[in-house]
């Protein structure tokens, strides 16, 4: 145990944010740089290394989290980072992006703030970069097996360095230019700077990994010749159809898919525009969506230098804090959740539903028109007399995605079979119905969290190394079927 008496002495400490009217200027991380190590270790003594750590089944992973709190409160960073790099293999990532399910599942949160998990483990990693404890993991000998990983998000990047690191040739398939799937371009800078992914690239490189950008597998090449190319393939390509909302004027210009908006402001950042072709500047701007994506659009708006924000949601506000009865403890609660995009100001409205937008002579989309909600016999449904409208010449869709792309030819090529809820389907082992052709991640789950991702994308690695030796000594975090406490 770190400090028997750490979690009386100390509360909770989380990482500083720099100040609104700075961050809002440059795309940076909003974290004051170096601000969590001075606190970071009476943080980790907090832990109180449970007999029974339920933070473990809260994170899918199943992340070591009291061992290495005990090795981050002693600093011995070097075993703190091996510890950490057991379970997750870029925890750089869900550092920073992870909604940290672990800490809703802290045994110590259940009558006090909870371990800063998530910080704990960004300050090991960042402190493992700059000490050079991150070196390539190179395979001792080959296995003269090849396979083919389709996708480069954090599903596929993890099934690729586990497969290489098992000896195999592996080659990652990516249809945009660079390499990282939704961490590249639809996560925004201020949440992770791209350095993050780029050295993650390169130790994979210097490990074996081969990365071919710019070739959609059913569209540049067909799966029939990926598949006679490779020994085995790991469909790692996202649930990338968005949800869309078919409501009059959604015709109008100035309606765009989040993941049309955003991605543009990633390449001004990359220098592959000096001003991205779609602007939030001096427009007044609406997101319909409350979730993540949705809150990445308006910290995306806020540094383009809108007119105004303002976020919908049709659901109603969530509560502040855990419903002991609905969302009991370890289980992950529906609460609030100011990020820290929603700090830099604009406003939420929520309980509401699009009726339609309006345009101007142009074609140009200039108000949104809503109703106020409520369920009604477990129905949601319009409240008489509550229209408005309010401004609007920039509206993002953040609500969701329905399922893989179907439009590329991909699934159809394969002869993949499709689950009930139009995800690829997949057994035990994450194999398809065609043999030697795996799926993992949000393909085969549905949208989900990164730390899900990652950990399919071991477990895929584990099934596919058992295809092609007949054995693995490869982890396997979960089964396709499997549910953490806390999601």
């Amino acid at each position: 145990m770190a400090d028997p008496k750490g979690f009386l002495n100390h509360g909770r400490e989380v990482a500083a944010s720099r100040p609104v009217e700075e961050r809002t200027k440059d795309w940076n991380e909003v974290y004051v740089p170096g601000s969590l190590l001075p606190i970071i270790s009476k943080q980790a003594g907090r832990c109180m290394d449970c007999g029974i750590p339920f933070c473990h089944n809260g994170c899918p992973l199943g992340n070591l989290i009291p061992e290495w709190n005990d090795y981050a409160y002693r600093e011995d960073w070097g075993a703190a980072s091996d510890r950490l790099h057991a379970t997750n293999n870029f925890p750089e990532f869900t550092g920073r992006l992870c909604p940290a399910p672990c800490e809703s599942a802290c045994v110590l949160g259940i009558n006090q703030p909870p371990v800063t998990i998530k910080n704990v483990e960004v300050s090991i990693i960042d402190k493992a970069w700059d000490s050079g404890d991150v070196a390539p993991q190179i395979p001792e000998r080959l296995s003269g097996k090849t396979v083919a990983v389709v996708g480069s998000g954090p599903a596929g990047l993890a099934a690729a360095q586990q497969l290489t690191r098992a000896g195999h040739t592996v080659a990652v398939y990516e249809r945009a230019d660079r390499i990282g799937g939704l961490l590249r371009y639809g996560i925004p800078e201020f949440k992770m700077e791209k350095r993050h992914i780029n050295r993650r690239i390169e130790q994979m490189r210097a490990e074996g990994t081969k990365f071919r950008t710019g070739i959609e597998i059913g569209r540049d090449m067909p799966a029939t010749a990926l598949r006679k190319r490779y020994d085995a393939v790991v469909l790692a390509v996202g649930a990338t159809t968005a949800r869309d909302l078919p409501v009059p004027g959604r015709e109008l210009k100035g309606i765009h898919q989040a993941m049309e908006y955003l991605p543009l402001a990633n390449k001004v950042q990359e220098g592959d525009y000096v001003s991205p072709p779609i602007t939030a500047e001096g427009k007044h701007v609406v997101v319909i969506g409350g979730g993540d994506t949705g809150a990445d659009c308006v910290g995306t708006a806020h540094r383009q230098g809108a007119a105004s924000v303002t976020q919908l949601e049709i659901m109603p506000r969530p509560n502040d804090e855990r419903d002991p009865v609905a969302q009991p403890w370890p289980t992950f609660p529906m609460l609030y959740k100011v990020t820290s995009a929603h700090e830099e100001g604009g406003e939420r409205i929520y309980s509401v539903s699009t009726t339609h937008f309006e345009g101007d002579e142009d074609g140009n989309v200039q108000w949104l028109h809503m109703t106020e909600v409520e369920f009604v016999d477990g129905k949601l449904t319009q409240k008489p007399g509550t229209e408005r409208k309010i401004p609007a010449q920039l509206v993002t869709l953040a609500m969701g995605f329905t399922g893989t792309d179907r439009e590329n030819g991909l699934v159809e090529q394969f002869g993949l079979e499709l689950d009930a809820r139009g995800n690829i389907a997949r057994d035990a082992d994450f194999q398809t119905n065609v043999p030697g052709v795996f799926v993992a991640g949000d393909a085969g789950r549905g949208q989900s969290l990164i730390v899900w991702a990652i950990a399919e994308g071991r477990s895929a690695a584990r099934g596919c190394d058992r295809y092609l030796t007949g054995a693995s000594a490869l982890p396997a975090p979960i089964r396709p079927t499997d549910r953490a406490l806390a999601v």
